[in-house]
């Protein structure tokens, strides 16, 4: 990494429980590729002047996660088609003052559902009614997804997120399982909440109870830190498809790192800065 400088482009992340892996992937990348640029993850105690820094500060962009994806959206200038298809922003980049929001973590998930060829006939129960929760809900629902159901304790948040989608809600994991037929059981189990986060309360939890696990075909948790959560691991001991938040987090930075440089790096560069960032 090059000396600090009055040269260097910043860009930044805003989370309240920053991690170092949009750090180290966006770091690794300026070092291969010979840029002078320099990425830092932040805990804001106040949005609105956060955003307000961006701006007046010239900083290149700004990664934004959990609990902020929602309410940046008064405060930049523009709204890209990926972020207003579904209010929920998770990339701002400033263009000589002029604030653009984007969402690249629809993308990722899309790219997830296709790798890992997850068949739009299964069902799906999507914990969560947040900003990457929507992201969630419409690559499943642009997928071909029909028997969703949204799992959230806040009713209203959780009907307007499954009546925008034309999905089922129910207040609690168990209220939906219940609801399911005797003898079936839910194929796909998305964890969109903090449950299983580093740091959060419920870090040690899972998502979903192990016998829901058992029975599922594949168990997806968004959470990246740690890259592996109670939840994903449960899912690997009892042998399903397991796809992590580590793997969202790859594909989303990836995409914000074009935004910012304009750069596409090689596939070689992308490993090796994916292998970097979790090697923490």
């Amino acid at each position: 990494m090059p000396i600090l400088n009055k040269d260097m482009t910043l860009c930044i992340s805003l989370s309240a429980r920053p991690s170092n892996n949009g750090t180290r992937f966006h770091n690794y990348l300026y070092e291969a590729l010979g840029l002078n640029w320099i990425y830092k993850a932040f805990a804001p105690t106040d949005l609105a002047q956060a955003i307000a820094g961006v701006r007046g500060l010239g900083i290149r962009g700004c990664a934004v996660s959990m609990p902020y994806k929602e309410d940046v959206i008064a405060l930049v200038d523009r709204m890209d088609a990926s972020a207003a298809a579904i209010d929920s922003v998770n990339t701002i980049v400033n263009d000589s003052g002029v604030l653009t929001a984007y969402n690249t973590d629809y993308t990722a998930i899309a790219q997830l559902i296709e790798r890992n060829a997850l068949d739009p006939e299964w069902s799906v129960m999507l914990r969560g009614s947040g900003g990457m929760a929507k992201a969630t809900a419409a690559a499943f629902r642009d997928a071909g997804f029909r028997k969703v159901t949204v799992v959230a304790r806040n009713e209203a948040a959780g009907r307007a997120l499954a009546d925008l989608y034309g999905f089922g809600w129910k207040p609690s994991v168990e209220a939906a399982l219940q609801d399911t037929a005797p003898g079936a059981a839910v194929d796909i189990l998305v964890n969109v909440t903090p449950i299983g986060m580093a740091g959060g309360p419920d870090a040690d939890s899972l998502a979903f109870p192990q016998e829901a696990i058992d029975a599922a075909r594949v168990v997806f948790d968004v959470v990246a830190l740690p890259p592996e959560t109670p939840l994903t691991r449960a899912g690997r001991a009892a042998g399903k498809t397991v796809i992590s938040g580590a793997e969202v987090m790859t594909i989303q930075a990836l995409e914000q790192f074009i935004l910012y440089t304009g750069i596409t790096p090689t596939p070689e560069q992308i490993a090796a800065a994916e292998e970097f960032m979790r090697a923490q």
